[in-house]
């Protein structure tokens, strides 16, 4: 599967684990809990904890209930549960929004949390493509992704983690129109990004260089690791 694109993320995951057998669930860094929801929706026997440290998607969870779905405001450095709760820990697109010096402890604290033999499951978006030339002109995250990859790396190497798979692959990320976007990728809330406007107009123009008749279609590659607890 290394190199395939993959539409729906949800289907390598289930492709990977068995997630019948997952009863405690853990997104880390869950945003609007898509992953969590759809989780929930086709396996009756987890329960999902969706951990999120931006407060104002946190807020809009909360008014979004779903059954067998908590909500916790809280980093993946500094998880607010007793040791051995989880079986599985899902993080994606999110270790690299750890600070830089917490990535560590961060997977320590994942460590901590899993049942013995537990599984975390790590996405992380690979610094290349065409998206990323259009982002990196107002968020440069070259230094964050390269730590994130680099953590994980030293996780294994210290031995308290066996790698199960390393996989790349490519998903495609849809845009009708530069306002859509700037509302998904300008507007996040857990980032302040405040354009001059000259930036804003370099942005627009990279952008709309990959325009065609139904908007603007990129690749995004993407590296998976998963990993069980020893």
């Amino acid at each position: 599967m290394n190199n395939s694109l993959i539409k729906d993320e949800f289907d390598l995951l289930q492709s990977l684990i068995e997630l019948k057998q997952q009863r405690q669930i853990v997104e880390l860094g869950c945003g609007a809990a898509d992953l969590s929801r759809k989780l929930l929706a086709r396996y009756s026997d987890c329960d999902v904890t969706g951990l999120e440290v931006d407060k104002s998607q946190h807020a809009k969870n909360l008014l979004n209930p779903v059954q067998r779905l908590q909500f916790v405001q809280a980093g993946a450095q500094a998880i607010p549960f007793p040791e051995a709760t989880f079986d599985l820990a899902l993080m994606l697109k999110s270790l690299h929004h750890v600070p830089l010096d917490k990535m560590d402890q961060a997977l320590l604290e994942v460590y901590r949390v899993l049942r013995p033999k537990g599984l975390l499951y790590v996405s992380e978006p690979v610094f290349a493509g065409d998206l990323n030339e259009v982002i990196r002109l107002f968020h440069d995250e070259e230094v964050v992704r390269t730590a994130a990859q680099r953590a994980l790396k030293d996780a294994v190497s210290s031995g308290i983690w066996e790698q199960v798979s390393e996989i790349r692959f490519e998903t495609p990320v849809h845009f009708r129109n530069f306002d859509e976007f700037e509302r998904r990728l300008i507007g996040i809330t857990y980032l302040d990004h405040r354009l001059d406007s000259t930036t804003l107009e370099l942005v627009r123009a990279r952008f709309e260089a990959h325009m065609v008749a139904d908007g603007a279609h990129f690749v995004r590659p993407m590296q998976l690791n998963l990993l069980r607890k020893c």
